[in-house]
């Protein structure tokens, strides 16, 4: 078929182009909210950890609160993520790449901040 117009002025390369790039962003809202449900309990798993490791003697440490706040990134992230992809149809359009957004810069934002509980858990454990 030909990049012609529709009879009546619909582009037909551009509503496919849409259509393209709208599939395109569902699918990344279908990775980012199972990734980011399980890294919640990734960090629920080392705040555990850290609680047991205080219980038997060490001294508390900053990272546990880091990884709740961490938590709480990555449950915004699945849940903007969740919302883009059950949004219904009609308003899709006009939410989905708004949601996508904050999926994706949420999911990056907490996963920069578990590399950086991370890295205070490492230290604190070998000080």
């Amino acid at each position: 078929m030909s990049d012609q117009p529709f009879s009546d002025g619909f582009d037909r390369a551009a509503i496919d182009r849409e259509r393209s790039r709208s599939a395109l962003d569902e699918r990344v809202c279908r990775l980012i909210c199972p990734i980011a449900a399980a890294m919640v309990g990734v960090c629920l798993t080392g705040i555990g950890l850290l609680h047991v490791g205080i219980a038997s003697g060490r001294r508390a440490s900053f990272a546990d609160d880091l990884l709740a706040v961490d938590a709480l990134i990555f449950l915004i992230a699945m849940l903007a993520s969740y919302l883009a992809v059950r949004t219904p149809a009609a308003r899709r359009r006009a939410w989905l790449h708004r949601l996508e957004q904050v999926a994706d810069a949420t999911f990056i934002i907490a996963m920069l901040l578990l590399t950086a509980a991370c890295f205070v858990i490492t230290y604190a454990v070998s000080a």
